[in-house]
């Protein structure tokens, strides 16, 4: 186990994102959001992911992980601060814009359509750019084959899994820049959990950035190329997932008996 870092401080962490986060495919600035007037749950959040990564959100509950998706993707009004993608600022545009200009959301619960077929689904993950389905589907079909042999069936016939191989397979329908994930292992059985890490690392690898949130702290760090832990609307701590999976205070402060689990 490494050393026990010094407790992070906003400004500490506000310089390390200022410093690395330029040219970054998304970028969050100092977020203040929340869903009600004057209520704000996010107090000045910062978030960046480079092209390429796999980046983790973790923290407890009520921290704003969450949100902070929802603020990236229009859903949650964004009282201050900025997002870019791709250095174009998007604060605030509606979801189906974002979804136009390469943004992907799976959000956790009702994402998918139970009264449609699987190519139903995906056909309405391109409902944009209906040309395109026939070359998103063979990509999506590619990492995700079951989709493909049972593309008849409807999904809410689906196993859990199966639903969010569906949900994930619908975003990556209008070739996102990248995909935003909330808490895609929650309710499912271990098997079905560690089945869908491997395939966010799998879509991650075919070049899609992701942004994931997770209460599964241990696989998240993992898998993630970088990682936020989120306090109370701000961002407590960042670094590598595997930094923060052997950091003592990291573990002490939020991921309980992670060390113990990991073998630290």
């Amino acid at each position: 186990m490494t050393e026990a870092t010094a407790p992070s401080t906003p400004e500490t962490e506000r310089e390390k994102h200022q410093a690395n986060a330029l040219g970054a495919v998304v970028r969050a600035d100092n977020l203040v959001a929340g869903y009600l007037p004057g209520v704000n749950i996010l107090n000045g959040a910062d978030l960046y992911c480079q092209q390429g990564e796999l980046v983790g959100i973790i923290g407890p509950n009520g921290a704003g992980k969450s949100t902070l998706l929802k603020a990236l993707f229009g859903l949650v009004k964004i009282h201050s601060g900025t997002v870019l993608l791709k250095d174009e600022e998007i604060t605030n545009q509606r979801a189906d814009v974002l979804v136009s200009k390469g943004i992907g959301f799976v959000p956790q619960t009702e994402n998918v359509f139970p009264s449609l077929t699987i190519e139903e689904n995906l056909e309405m993950g391109c409902y944009q750019a209906p040309k395109m389905f026939k070359e998103r589907f063979d990509f999506v079909t590619d990492l995700f084959p079951t989709l493909a042999t049972r593309r008849k069936q409807r999904a809410g016939n689906l196993s859990g899994g199966e639903r969010q191989m569906v949900a994930m397979g619908r975003a990556l329908m209008m070739d996102p820049a990248v995909l935003l994930l909330d808490e895609p292992s929650a309710g499912l059985s271990p098997v079905m959990q560690d089945e869908v890490f491997v395939q966010t690392r799998k879509i991650n690898r075919a070049g899609v950035s992701i942004i994931m949130v997770e209460q599964n702290a241990r696989r998240c760090l993992q898998i993630a190329d970088r990682a936020y832990v989120l306090d109370q609307g701000t961002t407590a701590y960042s670094g590598t997932g595997r930094d923060l999976a052997n950091d003592s205070k990291v573990i002490e402060l939020y991921l309980g008996t992670l060390g113990q689990e990991s073998g630290e």
